[in-house]
């Protein structure tokens, strides 16, 4: 293991944030229990004190084929893992092309689209070392518990890489902010969207110094240049503040405040 200096600034898909000292971990080293892991920053807001970080070093960036299973280290990225279902003709990993970062994020927060989700396809992940069957972690909408860290996740393989199903989720992508963000700020409340309700409450396009609800998209916090932690804040506290005493309901964040 190593420390590397990461200014969140540059690295963080939001672009808030300042350079903090990371612990990197290679194959073989034991993993801490006293930092918390992060991934490639896609949906994460960085505070002026965030704890103890850590993220899995380019060791666990790697796709392996076993036989009839997958294998793929955490720290992937999705776009080397779309590219690579494309070009062995593999199903099931086309709307990956729709959210950025790498493996271990995804499977974190079981990320999706529409109905496609990680954990629909996948069989174990390797946590701290032990293959864990998916049956015995407990997941579901945008969270999963996996007490621990996922360095590997395996799959089963099924042929059949679908072109269409790629081009109509990469249109979804339409009506999301090219500005730099971190992704849907809050999860979809049940039955509703909370991007709906964040512009119902007339918060759609409202700013707080360089910080701004899209005016592409309601549910996405950009950063017109120069955001601070503090602005993105207020304007995630506004939210949630005017959504539960319009409509009673409370907003629960996707994004990964530390």
């Amino acid at each position: 293991m190593f420390y590397k200096t990461i200014d969140f600034s540059r690295y963080s898909s939001i672009k808030v944030g300042q350079p903090t000292e990371v612990l990197m971990i290679e194959k073989g080293d034991e993993i801490p229990s006293d930092r918390m892991i992060i991934g490639g920053a896609n949906n994460l807001l960085v505070s002026p004190t965030p704890p103890p970080l850590m993220m899995l070093s380019k060791d666990f960036d790697e796709i392996l084929i076993d036989k009839d299973q997958l294998i793929i280290g955490c720290a992937t990225p999705t776009g080397k893992i779309l590219s690579f279902a494309k070009k062995n003709d593999i199903a099931r990993f086309e709307f990956v092309s729709k959210l950025p970062g790498t493996l271990g994020g995804m499977v974190a927060m079981n990320a999706g689209v529409k109905s496609y989700e990680i954990f629909n396809i996948l069989e174990a992940i390797e946590i701290n070392g032990e293959w864990i069957p998916k049956e015995q972690i407990e997941y579901g909408y945008r969270f999963a518990k996996l007490n621990g860290v996922a360095t590997r996740v395996r799959f089963s393989i099924q042929k059949g890489f679908d072109k269409g199903l790629l081009e109509e989720l990469i249109n979804l992508r339409s009506n999301q902010p090219k500005t730099p963000s971190a992704g849907s700020a809050f999860k979809n409340p049940k039955g509703d969207y909370a991007g709906r309700l964040i512009e119902a409450v007339g918060l759609k396009g409202v700013s707080q110094g360089g910080m701004q609800w899209s005016e592409v998209h309601a549910n996405f916090l950009v950063n017109n240049g120069g955001g601070t932690f503090a602005e993105a804040k207020y304007l995630i506290d506004l939210a949630k503040e005017r959504v539960f005493e319009a409509f009673g309901v409370e907003l629960e964040e996707e994004i990964k405040v530390v």
